[in-house]
């Protein structure tokens, strides 16, 4: 299965004054490819309608940021995703940023489900688990 794919260009506001993305800024990216990739697989607002619709929400349990080249102002740049593991209440995503098919920064995203009121992890629901097995790595 071919990754979840989007992409965007680099604002100014984004850049340290070396000229190029702060490295704090990758972890906002791959968050935003997170939401993206949640709204292809269950629709506009599936984010931010998750704690009403599914009655969860999802918290990064761990993150990892490998950085290989810089980004700059106004470049535009291809932030991929893809499902390593569905596990019972957490999965894992493994995320590369491209530059014209140059790598950049890839990393990792540890999300665990949580119930929406008590924040207690919980589960993936079912329908939840179902639209995110297209992005899935095959086993």
């Amino acid at each position: 299965m071919a990754p979840f794919t989007w992409s965007f260009r680099v604002r100014y506001h984004e850049c340290d004054p070396q000229g190029i993305v702060f490295n704090a800024h990758w972890l906002a990216y791959f968050d935003m490819t997170m939401v993206e990739l949640l709204r292809d697989a269950l629709g506009e607002n599936a984010y931010r309608d998750l704690p009403d619709t599914h009655r969860v929400d999802f918290v990064v349990g761990e993150a990892t940021v490998r950085f290989r080249a810089p980004a700059r102002f106004d470049e535009r740049l291809t932030l991929e995703a893809r499902v390593e593991r569905l596990g019972n209440t957490a999965m894992t995503t493994t995320l590369r940023a491209l530059r014209a098919g140059e790598l950049l920064v890839e990393g990792e995203l540890r999300h665990v489900f949580v119930d929406a009121k008590t924040w207690r992890k919980t589960p993936i629901p079912a329908a939840i688990r179902a639209a995110l097995e297209p992005y899935a790595t095959a086993a």
